[in-house]
């Protein structure tokens, strides 16, 4: 639950800094975040990676 509170306040203040610098850049950041923690998650599952992402996208 922790985790979502952290991109809800991440998008947010992404939102917010785009409109402030009027930089729609700032709204690719909660995407590139949510990608990195994806990634964190994977890593963090006790099998070799690349059998890991295999087996995520074999799943029916």
């Amino acid at each position: 639950m922790g985790v979502l509170i952290v991109f809800w306040i991440f998008a947010i203040t992404t939102v917010v800094l785009t409109i402030k610098y009027k930089k729609p850049i700032f709204l690719m950041l909660p995407f590139f975040a949510m990608g990195i923690y994806l990634v964190i998650q994977i890593a963090m599952v006790p099998m070799p990676f690349w059998e890991t992402v295999r087996f995520i996208f074999d799943l029916r």
